[in-house]
Formats: structure tokens, C-alpha cells, sequence
């Protein structure tokens, strides 16, 4: 069988790994697109028209007009865990197979979240740029983590690890989520509004839906204590940026970290991440090799059973897929 993988050769060395396509090398014909820029429909359409299987990064839509025109197609593969813009429904109704990878990134995004609340509190970054560009930094009084309250939105795998890692550093814990159940005693499940009101540190971990749209938008960040730090690593549609950016500028909260934002890669906004009291990180958030090999190999062993006429892990529409081998 014949594999697309759509990834650019800057994505995929960074997101994909020489290990992993050799795997995938092993088990099928493999096509790579070797232009700079994503395939949008048109050249996806074009670049798919003899393969069996997509393995997609995730700035490859999979949008509902490529299907029909893909008749030879049997899946897409996402090397991602996002699939929002994977027409779904499109797939199924063609019988195409979607999958989509884990969460390999679970321990490397927490880490960051860690750095962003060391460096807000201590003001790493402000120094370095100050000692940088040869002025006198200004010295400010810092707050330490043990003793702090860390308000975590979104319990899922990396609110839980991170949690983990506070209860460590003797940090109070809460959070808010209201569809997890949190058994640990040390922890306290909240309500959002009385996490936003109490919390030193806010770190959003919340999945993207259209729920959570702007969820943290002007009346969430009037709950929030001036001394707070607000800190998102999650997905750039949970903020409303003019409100977070009003909030800053005015500092009725002291600061924030992003490592995302609303552009189609997820990049933070500059105009936000110019702010003084902002750290922003180019969405490097599960940018390690153990991150980026877990979902990476996972892919391999997804386009292995597909091959194999099986359905893989990490399927979400294995009922519909009619294509199989």
C-alpha cells in the first residue's frame, strides 16, 4: 500500500522523527511532500490521488470535498490528537477511516506550565532581557510556588499530572472541570468562578469546543485576583484576547504565559505576546522527542493495522469505514 505523509520537511523532522518513517518505510511505499507550505484541499487532493492511506500533521485539514475525489483512499491518519478540522462526517459517509494519536505530550506540557509559573513569579525572562540588552534589571519581590494555590481549568491527563507535580512542591490545588471526578482529598473540586476568585495561578488545560469558546473572556478575568497569574496551554479559542490583553495592559492581573493562540498553528498572538507582563513560547509544548516519537510510532502502528484490515486504536469512526483492504 501507498502512504502520503503530509508533514514538510521542517515538520517533519520536528514533529515526525527518522525512527518513524523508517517504521513506516517498512510497511508501505511511503510519498512525502516536500514543499514548505501545508497542502491545502487542492493539493492534497492532487498529492493523495494514488495512495491508500494519509498520515496527516495537523496543520493538513481534512476537509469534505477531498473525500469523494479520493476514491482510493481508505484512511486518514492524524499524527496529531486535535481533529477539528477533519470533516468527520465526510469521511464516514465516503467509508474512509479517521484515527487520531494520544497524548504523548501529557509530562512534557505540564513541565512548561511549571516553567511559565517559575518565571512569571520570578521574573526570569524580564532579567535575562534586561541583563541582555545591558540595562539594570528592576529587582521585584518573587512568590514561591509551596504555599501558593494553583487553579488548574480541565482535569484530564495533563491537569492530573500536573497536580501531581504541585501537590510535590506543597502547592493548595483545585480545579475545575465539571464532567471529572476528583477522588484525591488533596485536591479540591470547585466551581470555575470560585477558582478564578481564589487562585494565585490559573493554568487552562480545558479542551476546545464549542462550549469552551472564549471561556475565559472579560467577566472570568474580573474574578481573577490582581496578583494572579494566568497561564494557557491548552487552545487559543478558550481566551477572548481583546479581554486578556485589556486585563493586562490595565493589570488587573499581573501577568501571563501562552503557549497558544488563534492562529491556524496555534501560534501566540503578537500583540499579545509583545505585552511586558507576557511570556509566550512558539506552541513548543509537546516539542520533545519522547512527546513527538509516542505519536509519531503510534501512526505506524495505525497505518500496520489498517494494512492489516484491522481496526487501529484511536480510530473514531471504525463503524463507518467501509474502505478496508
Amino acid at each position: 500500500m501507498k502512504v502520503l505523509l503530509t508533514h514538510t520537511p521542517q515538520s517533519r523532522t520536528q514533529y515526525y522523527g527518522a525512527r518513524s518513517l523508517a517504521g513506516l518505510r517498512a510497511i508501505a511505499e511511503v510519498k512525502l511532500h516536500e514543499a514548505d507550505d501545508a497542502l491545502d484541499a487542492a493539493g492534497l487532493i492532487a498529492a493523495a490521488a494514488d495512495v491508500d492511506i494519509i498520515v496527516a500533521d495537523r496543520l493538513t485539514a481534512g476537509p469534505g470535498e477531498i473525500f469523494p475525489k479520493l476514491p482510493k483512499l481508505r484512511a486518514f491518519v492524524r499524527c496529531a490528537v486535535d481533529i477539528r478540522n477533519i470533516d468527520v462526517d465526510a469521511a464516514s459517509a465516503a467509508g474512509v477511516l479517521v484515527t487520531q494519536a494520544g497524548p504523548g505530550f501529557v509530562q512534557s506540557v505540564a513541565e512548561l506550565a511549571l516553567g511559565f509559573m517559575v518565571d512569571l513569579s520570578r521574573g526570569v525572562s524580564r532579567a535575562t532581557a534586561d541583563y541582555q540588552a545591558a540595562r539594570r534589571p528592576e529587582i521585584i519581590m518573587g512568590r514561591q510556588l509551596a504555599g501558593s494555590r494553583l487553579g488548574i481549568i480541565g482535569y484530564g491527563s495533563i491537569g492530573r499530572y500536573l497536580a501531581d507535580i504541585a501537590k510535590v512542591l506543597r502547592m493548595e490545588i483545585m480545579v475545575a472541570d465539571p464532567y471529572a471526578a476528583v477522588s484525591d482529598a488533596a485536591i479540591q473540586h470547585v466551581p470555575l468562578d470560585d477558582l478564578l476568585a481564589r487562585a494565585d495561578y490559573v493554568v487552562c488545560l480545558a479542551v476546545a469546543n464549542e462550549q469552551t469558546e472564549n471561556l475565559i473572556g472579560q467577566a472570568a478575568l474580573a474574578r481573577m485576583q490582581r496578583h494572579a497569574f494566568f497561564i494557557n496551554l491548552s487552545r487559543g479559542n478558550l481566551v477572548d484576547e481583546a479581554a486578556l490583553s485589556g486585563a493586562l495592559r490595565e493589570n488587573r492581573i499581573a501577568g501571563a504565559a501562552m503557549d497558544v493562540g488563534r492562529a491556524l498553528d496555534q501560534m501566540p498572538s503578537p500583540e499579545l505576546a509583545k505585552l511586558p507582563n507576557v511570556i509566550a513560547t512558539p506552541h513548543i509544548g509537546g516539542l520533545t522527542p519522547p512527546a513527538i516519537e509516542y505519536q509519531s510510532l503510534e501512526t505506524v502502528r495505525q497505518v500496520e493495522a489498517i494494512i492489516a484490515g484491522e481496526v487501529p486504536a484511536g480510530s473514531v469512526n471504525a463503524d463507518r469505514w467501509k474502505r478496508r483492504p
